[in-house]
């Protein structure tokens, strides 16, 4: 079975609101919000592929040297295993806009991954965005900021 590796990225406001990206119609799992980022290139490393992947599809930048890793999703479609590593990310420059059409929307990073009816996300995503709310939990009322 084929591996894919593609990076995402959980962009954190100051007031704890996670960055959705929708899938577009004609993609596999339209309709469905994921934390944005996609395939790593060979020769690439994860951050790079997020560095690149967040210019093409919000057109802002972020310094790969900031990027903190959080977790890490394995998970088994059909045809393939999807690998994917989630990197938080506390900044960047300019401001996010979809790039490609795709919507996006600031959602309460707490319940991430709760909504199913607003917010349907790939089961891939699940255990990121539980890793994520655990974050926040523990996060959110520490005045220190990496």
């Amino acid at each position: 079975m084929k591996v894919l590796w593609v990076v995402a990225g959980a962009l954190v406001t100051a007031d704890f609101k996670v960055l959705l990206s929708r899938r577009p119609e004609g993609k596999n799992l339209a309709g469905s919000w994921e934390y944005p980022g996609g395939k790593i290139e060979k020769e690439e490393s994860p951050q790079e592929a997020l560095y690149r992947e967040l210019k093409e599809e919000l057109n802002i930048v972020i310094d790969p040297d900031r990027l903190k890793p959080l977790t890490f999703s394995s998970f088994r479609y059909e045809t393939f295993h999807l690998v994917m590593p989630l990197f938080l990310c506390r900044s960047w420059q300019g401001t996010p806009i979809g790039a490609e059409g795709q919507k996006i929307d600031f959602v309460d990073a707490e319940t991430v991954g709760l909504d199913v009816t607003r917010y349907p996300m790939p089961p891939a995503d699940d255990e990121l965005s539980n890793s994520l709310r655990l974050w926040v939990k523990q996060h959110k009322y520490e005045t220190e900021k990496f």
